[in-house]
């Protein structure tokens, strides 16, 4: 009987890879270009494992993506969603817990997120901060040389090589104290890495950007005192979550390392996912490091899943706070379902960037940070996001005042009873205007055209937007214009109204755009996505083949 493997990972620490490396490196491809620096995370070895992964999960993976459609279909007939019956035994089951916190991520008070550019690295890195996220996923546009140089950069940062020198000045790490944690947020479910084709089809993005972090480093992480930790986004089921922990298990496995040693914490951004946080927990709770609030995707999962639900149309965004009664119902159900399981219940993002030029500007948007972590930690939160280094320390502040324990799982949130109708409960004071319509849109514009640029993190406005507040806007748009609403002002809402804005912005944005800007290419795809007609499941996978360069094709079995 011949065996499939040389040797076992147990005997080596580290798997050799099937005997047979010409068959299983048979039909993939490399369509992405290739240098010295990037061989050394895309190597033999690692795209064996990446094609292992692709061949093992992909079918569940596509199977799963159909079950949203068919859930969509239901919701589209004016169903609305509910807690599960047949997960019922989970949810009233006190007696299970999640694995206790890893070792680095028992204190996550402050956590700073941004793209996987050598610069943002070393910065994060620099940050007052007790953890980084590292970002593949809505603050980095998928190009091949974004994405590869990012797990080059995240590789290097991990064994502290990544000091880099640009003009004049110099990136270092610093050397005065331990570094923040490194997290990484892999794609979601739905994006598809089309440089790197198994059989002919293109693998999933959240396996090549998990499986090329994890085969690389989590030996290395494992061993400087961390482990393998990731962010897993845009879930919608507790089955999904299933498969992430098919997926760590494999992985884990495949290289000889504990079961558990892998950490994953899911942002809870999607309306189907709010009524399976327990279930969730549950099937990741072996590698379970708890759940995070990411608000902008989830008013956008909202409005997605109910956008042919008159019921659901919801005011101007700025009218959308984390005080309106189905996001306050959503944070505490978060909240006390984590802290039930023994695990971090993370808070949402500050976006602000500091107004550096005008000080009472400054000093109130500050005052808007402050505010929104007192609010996170006084609800029970263990930990908060900031996108800019200098919000660092106001949220420290407050979350150092307000909670000085390494977290707060003790507080049980007993008091809080959350029903499917608190979830669902769209009462939210607020009009719809036309100057909420032009913010909408150049919010959405503005992104887009950072996007199609390859910048996936783009400041407007002193905001650091990503593709989640540029969902939300074109969402809305669509929202309005499907349901005919009036606006303040007393205009109906209906494509022709809808579209002449959208040029207005765009030509306004462009005229004071540096030449070679892709504002109008942007108008395009944005326009068939506020009619009230189309609707695209996410702008990114929209607009993913007008950055992908497919070039030359390397057969992988000649790395």
């Amino acid at each position: 009987m011949s065996h499939s493997h040389t040797t076992t990972g147990r005997e080596t620490g580290r798997h050799t890879g099937p005997v047979n490396t010409e068959q299983v490196l048979k039909d993939v491809n490399i369509l992405g270009s290739l240098n010295d620096q990037t061989r050394k995370v895309l190597s033999k070895d690692a795209t064996i494992f990446l094609a292992v992964l692709h061949r093992a999960f992909n079918g569940t993976r596509k199977a799963l993506l159909q079950r949203r459609v068919i859930r969509q279909a239901e919701l589209d007939k004016g169903n609305l969603l509910d807690f599960l019956p047949e997960t019922k035994h989970i949810r009233e089951n006190d007696a299970w817990k999640a694995a206790p916190p890893a070792p680095g991520l028992v204190d996550r008070r402050i956590e700073i997120t941004g793209p996987t550019d050598r610069k943002m690295v070393v910065n994060a890195l620099n940050s007052d901060v007790w953890t980084y996220m590292a970002d593949f996923e809505d603050s980095s546009a998928p190009t091949w040389d974004n994405m590869i140089n990012g797990q080059v950069n995240l590789y290097d940062a991990i064994r502290k090589q990544v000091d880099f020198k640009q003009g004049e000045k110099e990136y270092k790490l610093r050397t005065d104290r331990v570094l923040p944690t490194l997290i990484a947020r892999a794609r979601g479910w739905h994006l598809e890495e089309k440089h790197f084709t198994v059989d002919g089809e293109p693998i999933s993005g959240s396996l090549f950007d998990f499986g090329l972090y994890f085969f690389n480093n989590a030996e290395e992480l494992v061993n400087r005192g961390t482990g393998p930790y990731y962010y897993l986004p845009k879930m919608e089921s507790h089955l999904e979550a299933r498969l992430w922990n098919d997926v760590f298990n494999l992985a884990q496995d495949y290289i000889g390392m504990r079961r558990g040693t892998i950490r994953g914490t899911v942002l809870i951004e999607t309306i189907p996912a709010a009524f399976e946080m327990d279930e969730i927990i549950y099937e990741l709770r072996d590698h379970s490091a708890g759940l995070n609030c990411g608000r902008w995707d989830y008013i956008f999962s909202v409005i997605k899943r109910f956008r042919q639900n008159p019921k659901f149309v919801l005011p101007d965004r700025s009218a959308v706070t984390m005080t309106v009664p189905f996001m306050d119902a959503y944070v505490k159900l978060l909240i006390k379902t984590c802290h039930r399981r023994g695990v971090h219940a993370m808070g949402g993002m500050a976006a602000q960037i500091p107004i550096k030029n005008d000080e009472e500007a400054n000093t109130k948007a500050m005052d808007g940070v402050r505010a929104d972590k007192l609010r996170e930690v006084k609800a029970g939160h263990d930990g908060t996001w900031v996108a800019h280094p200098a919000l660092a320390a106001i949220a420290a502040d407050v979350f150092n005042t307000h909670m000085p324990t390494p977290n707060q799982m003790h507080v049980r949130r007993e008091d809080v009873h959350v029903t499917a109708n608190d979830l669902l409960n769209m009462n939210v004071p607020g009009k719809i205007t036309e100057e909420g319509i032009r913010k909408n849109l150049n919010i959405g514009l503005g992104y887009m055209e950072g996007w199609l640029r390859g910048v996936g993190c783009v400041p407007i406005n002193y905001l650091m937007e990503d593709a989640a507040t540029a969902e939300v806007s074109r969402s809305q748009l669509w929202q309005w214009v499907r349901h005919g609403v009036p606006t303040a002002e007393g205009k109906k809402v209906d494509k022709a109204y809808s579209l002449k804005l959208l040029h207005e912005q765009a030509d306004e944005l462009e005229k004071n755009a540096p030449k070679g800007n892709k504002y109008q290419l942007a108008a395009k795809y944005f326009a068939s996505q506020v009619t009230g007609e189309d609707y695209a499941e996410f702008l990114t996978s929209l607009l993913y083949n007008e950055i992908t360069n497919v070039s030359e094709k390397t057969p992988a079995a000649k790395l």
